[in-house]
């Protein structure tokens, strides 16, 4: 079959499809006219690489995987241990963004609380004392004379 076929039954990308196959995931036969041409069997390669990558396995590690997936020797007991191996890389990273969006949080408030110094500092710079009294004409006693 042809690269567009495959991407649409595999629920691919062609663009994905050229990605497999310069990474050496897949390698099609050529056609005497140097098309592509899939076997059937690569529709089900291709699904294994697609879902793998949807639960986010790096392509390296699906690239290990693949020869035995090949051959029908990755079991189910294989990929169960490689899912939970992915369950604690993904808890890893969740517990890292949490712990990040804390320091981030933290921030926040150290940033708020900054501008309200500077706004206190700043009312005080400019204010005036209070009830502000009009300044006092200057004025000179009268002269005694002296008898």
């Amino acid at each position: 079959m042809q690269i567009s076929e495959l991407a649409r039954r595999a629920g691919v990308t062609v663009h994905a499809l050229r990605h497999y196959e310069r990474l050496g995931l897949i390698t099609p036969a050529r056609r005497p006219s140097g098309y592509r041409d899939y076997p059937e069997s690569m529709r089900r390669e291709v699904v294994f690489i697609a879902m793998s990558r949807a639960i986010g396995f790096a392509l390296k590690d699906i690239a290990t995987r693949l020869p035995a997936y090949r051959a029908g020797r990755l079991g189910f007991d294989d990929m169960v241990q490689a899912m939970h191996e992915r369950v604690h890389a993904i808890d890893t990273q969740v517990a890292a963004l949490q712990a990040q969006r804390a320091q981030v949080v933290d921030h926040i408030a150290w940033l708020k609380a900054q501008k309200k110094k500077q706004q206190q500092k700043q009312r005080r710079a400019t204010a005036r004392p209070w009830p502000a009294t009009p300044p006092r004409p200057h004025t000179t006693p009268p002269a005694r004379s002296h008898p």
